[in-house]
C-alpha cells in the first residue's frame, strides 16, 4: 500500500510538471506570436491620402453643412421647415465619402438634389457670370432677386469644399483636386447639377448680371451659365431675359449691350424663341457699386445708362 501510495503522488506530480510546462510553451508561443504580428502592423505602411492642388475639406463640414440648412429652413425661409437636414447631410456624405474624387457622377448626388430643392419664385432669378460679389451684393439689398447661392442648396454649400478618399477615414480634409486636374470632381459635379436644377425652375421674367469689365468679352460659352444655365431655361416658363451688363467702377469698359459676345448670347437666346433686353450699367446695381466709391466720377447721378431692346 504504501508504494502505490508513492507511485500514484509519482504520477500526480509529473502530469502536474507537463501541464505547467505545456502552459508556459503557450504563453510562450502567444506573446512570440504577439510580437511578431505586432511588428508585422508597424513594418506595413498606412494607405496615404491622394494629393491635389486644390484645398481641402472644409474642417467641421458636418457642423457647417446643419447648421447653414437649419438658418435657411427654420429663421430665413420657415415655410421649408419641413425640410429633413439630418438626411440631407447624409445624402451629401454619401455623395462623396471613401470616393475617387474624380470619378463623382450626377447619380451620386441625385439624392441630395431631391431632398435640398424647392420652387423658387417666378421674376427672382437673377443669373451672374464674374460678377460673383456684385450679384450677391445685390441680392441681400433687395429681396425681390434669388441666385443659385441663395438656394438652400446653394447657401450650403457656397465656400464650402469637400471630397473624399478611398482610405480611411474616407475624407480628405488636406487637399481636393481643382477642375484642371479631372473634371468629374465633387465640386464641379455639384455645381453643375444645382446650376442645371436652378435654370430649369426659373419663370417668368429672368435676369443676367455680365461683367462688361472683363477683356475676354461679358459672356463666355464655356462659363457655367454659358455651357449649363442657359439651355436649361425653359422657353416655356421663362418669359423674357434681361441681360445687365456692368462696368467695374473706375474699371475698364471693355464690352457694352452692343459687344461682340453679348450679340452671340443674344443670338443663342433668339434661337431658344426668347425675348431679350439689354442695359448697361442697370441703375440699382450701379447705385449700390457707388455706395463703396461715392466720389468716383462714374457714380455722379448725371452719370448714363443706355437700353437696348
Amino acid at each position: 500500500m504504501p508504494f502505490q501510495q508513492g507511485s500514484a503522488r509519482t504520477r500526480q506530480r509529473t502530469v502536474l510538471l507537463v501541464g505547467i510546462v505545456v502552459l508556459l510553451a503557450a504563453l510562450v508561443l502567444a506573446v512570440v506570436l504577439a510580437s511578431v504580428l505586432t511588428h508585422g502592423e508597424r513594418g506595413e505602411v498606412a494607405p496615404k491620402m491622394l494629393k491635389w492642388k486644390d484645398r481641402g475639406t472644409t474642417k467641421n463640414l458636418q457642423e457647417v453643412i446643419l447648421g447653414r440648412c437649419y438658418s435657411y429652413v427654420m429663421a430665413r425661409y420657415p415655410e421649408l421647415g419641413d425640410k429633413d437636414c439630418l438626411k440631407i447631410w447624409e445624402s451629401l456624405k454619401h455623395a462623396f465619402i471613401y470616393k475617387d474624387p474624380c470619378n463623382i457622377t450626377s447619380e451620386d448626388y441625385q439624392p441630395l438634389m431631391e431632398l435640398a430643392s424647392h420652387p423658387i419664385p417666378c421674376n427672382k432669378s437673377l443669373f451672374w457670370s464674374k460678377t460673383n460679389d456684385l450679384a450677391h451684393r445685390y441680392t441681400k439689398s433687395n429681396q425681390n432677386f434669388l441666385t443659385l447661392e441663395d438656394t438652400l442648396l446653394g447657401y450650403m454649400a457656397d465656400r464650402v469644399s469637400w471630397c473624399g478618399d478611398p482610405s480611411a477615414p474616407g475624407i480628405n480634409y488636406e487637399s481636393c483636386p481643382k477642375r484642371s486636374e479631372c473634371e468629374s470632381n465633387p465640386s464641379s459635379v455639384f455645381w453643375k447639377m444645382a446650376s442645371k436644377m436652378f435654370a430649369e425652375a426659373a419663370c417668368g421674367v429672368v435676369q443676367v448680371m455680365l461683367n462688361g469689365s472683363i477683356e475676354a468679352g461679358a459672356f463666355r460659352s464655356s462659363s457655367i451659365f454659358g455651357s449649363i444655365e442657359i439651355f436649361n431655361l425653359n422657353p416655356d416658363k421663362v418669359s423674357a431675359v434681361h441681360i445687365w451688363v456692368m462696368h467695374d467702377i473706375g474699371g475698364p469698359q471693355s464690352e457694352s449691350c452692343s459687344g461682340h459676345s453679348i450679340k452671340r448670347l443674344t443670338s443663342i437666346l433668339e434661337e431658344r424663341n426668347f425675348k431679350i433686353t439689354c442695359e448697361d450699367n442697370y441703375r440699382p446695381v450701379q447705385l449700390l457699386q457707388c455706395v463703396y466709391n461715392p466720389d468716383h466720377t462714374d457714380c455722379r447721378l448725371c452719370t448714363n445708362t443706355t437700353a437696348n431692346p
